[in-house]
């Protein structure tokens, strides 16, 4: 099985129960051992993270673990930047056996054809947050965020973070019109590239699995502590679940 999952925000302020809510996904993890292949995690699977040279933030200590563990079966990972864990460097990579991908990943599994991105580096139109985007990867910005003292910047990342969550803009809508930014990608990525049979995004923190063009999927991963969602893909067909319910 190949297992897609995205946006746990693990950390974060808002959610209730951290300890708890990283339990659950560690048990998660767990649980698809015996079956995986694979395991794609499409962005913002921490609510924030920045590796300084020779400190590791502390917490994570479950996930990280059972994490480890699947590397060690022999389990594919593949753990693509969000907007809040844009700062992987080499430890994760190094410590786990994770790859680390920045950006969009066009990729063949069993015969079909999946692009993946976590989606906010092509489905996000305004210019405002692309000009922060840009900044936030740029090496000599980091190397000044770096010279700070970890007391200040962890806490205002989380304090950004919960802020943003509270009074940002929520979708409800569970369905992609055409002209939504990510539709409108996923159909230039096409013309330009040819057959996609599904795209794969995080991001918008909704679940939608919904047909774009002939035999091509858009889906929307949802997130890991309000729809507790991710995806599986069996070889031959693409399910999205909940871990929760499992």
């Amino acid at each position: 099985m190949t297992y897609f999952i995205s946006d746990l925000h693990i950390g974060a302020s808002y959610i209730p129960d951290s300890h708890a809510h990283q339990r659950m996904i560690a048990d998660w993890l767990r649980s698809i051992a015996p079956t995986a292949k694979t395991l794609y995690l499409l962005g913002d699977i921490l609510d924030f993270w920045y590796e300084y040279r020779t400190v590791v933030p502390r917490g994570y200590t479950r996930f990280f673990g059972a994490l480890a563990d699947l590397a060690d079966r022999g389990v594919e990972i593949i753990w693509f930047k969000g907007n809040h864990d844009i700062w992987i460097f080499d430890y994760l990579p190094k410590e786990i056996g994770l790859k680390v991908v920045d950006g969009l990943l066009d990729k063949t599994i069993d015969g079909h054809r999946f692009v993946m991105e976590h989606g906010d580096g092509v489905g996000e139109p305004r210019r405002s947050y692309r000009l922060l985007r840009a900044l936030f990867r740029n090496r000599f910005a980091q190397w000044l965020y770096a010279g700070i003292h970890p007391r200040w910047t962890v806490g205002f990342a989380h304090g950004w973070s919960h802020h943003s969550r509270k009074h940002g803009q929520q979708s409800t809508s569970t369905q992609l019109n055409d002209s939504d930014p990510l539709v409108r990608f996923a159909l230039d990525y096409m013309d330009r590239n040819g057959h996609v049979d599904f795209f794969i995004f995080g991001h918008r923190h909704i679940m939608t699995e919904q047909t774009i063009a002939s035999n091509t999927k858009l889906i929307l991963l949802g997130d890991g502590f309000n729809h507790f969602s991710y995806g599986v893909w069996d070889g031959s067909k693409f399910s999205l679940k909940s871990f929760k319910s499992d």
